[in-house]
C-alpha cells in the first residue's frame, strides 16, 4: 500500500454540517476502494482567488492522508468524479513519516 494525501474541495450548501457529511462520504469511497484513512484535516471555508462561475465561489477545503493500493486509485478518481459534491480533488504521494525512513 502507498500512503496519498488527498486536498478535497467540497461544494456544498455552505454548512459546516453539510461539508462533515460530504466529508464521511469521502471517507466512505476511500474505504470501498481498500484503503485506509489516517489523518484528516479540516481548513474550513475559503472563497476562490479567481472564480470561474457565480455557482462555484469557494467551498470547503478537506485534507486527508490515505492508504491505498496503487491500482485502486483510477476506480477512486472515478468514483470522486460521479460525487456531486466533491468539486476538485488533488492527490499526491504523501512524505514518508519517521517510522519508515527508520527501517
Amino acid at each position: 500500500m502507498r500512503r496519498y494525501e488527498g486536498l478535497f474541495i467540497l461544494d456544498t450548501s455552505g454548512s459546516a454540517e453539510s461539508a462533515a457529511k460530504v466529508t464521511e462520504a469521502v471517507r466512505k469511497l476511500i474505504g470501498k476502494a481498500g484503503g485506509k484513512v489516517e489523518a484528516e484535516q479540516k481548513l474550513d471555508r475559503r472563497q476562490f482567488a479567481r472564480v470561474a462561475n457565480k455557482k462555484h465561489a469557494g467551498g470547503f477545503y478537506v485534507n486527508l492522508v490515505f492508504e491505498l493500493e496503487p491500482s485502486a486509485m483510477d476506480d477512486l478518481g472515478i468514483a470522486f468524479d460521479e460525487h456531486d459534491e466533491v468539486f476538485r480533488t488533488q492527490i499526491t504521494l504523501a512524505p514518508a513519516t519517521d517510522e519508515a525512513v527508520a527501517d
